[in-house]
């Protein structure tokens, strides 16, 4: 198997194209060891310099120390990937949830949300990350970012020249975005 890299905006996230499917459960973001009892993710966690790991439907993008050549961290994950996949896994996270609908959401949280599901995620995912909303208060809208976004030195840019921007031309009621 082939495993592709691909560099990402933020210098100490990396992202990993298996050629195969990683999540059939959404995205998801490990920081630790202890988040996880899946062998692959605690392998690759325990690396020297790894600082989390994102996982979605098609890629893997790992973080890093400042400090820690990819060099040194990159061949390693490639390695376990491939003996997981050769081993014959179909994917990392395989859970086949049921998407839950929250009818909590307001009117305009619903097109925040929609907004930030159709035009801003898919382009966050290229480059190795993901966005997700938490609130609407007061004209803000609050975000998460993961994966290689979280951490990265263009992240603010992109939220306010991008992200901020595209809400307030949409939705008139969003004043700013914030990223927790």
């Amino acid at each position: 198997m082939f495993i592709q890299t691909q560099e990402t905006p933020n210098p100490n996230s990396l992202k990993f194209l298996p050629g195969k499917r990683v999540s059939n459960d959404g995205p998801y973001e490990f920081l630790n060891e202890n988040q996880t009892k899946i062998p692959i993710l605690k392998n690759i966690l325990s690396i020297n310099g790894v600082t989390g790991i994102f996982l979605s439907e098609d890629f893997i993008s790992i973080n890093k120390t400042q400090d820690e050549n990819w060099e040194n961290i990159k061949h390693i994950v490639i390695s376990h990937l491939n003996e997981y996949y050769d081993e014959g896994h179909e994917f990392i996270i395989n859970k086949k949830t049921e998407l839950q609908q929250n009818n909590d959401y307001s009117e305009i949280e619903k097109k925040i949300i929609k907004i930030l599901e159709t035009k801003i995620r898919p382009a966050v995912a290229r480059d190795g990350g993901d966005i997700t909303f938490k609130e609407f208060k007061d004209g803000k809208v609050t975000v998460m970012l993961k994966g290689s976004c979280s951490g990265c030195p263009s992240s603010t840019l992109t939220l306010k020249q991008g992200v901020q921007n595209l809400l307030c031309h949409y939705i008139p009621e969003v004043k700013e975005v914030l990223a927790v």
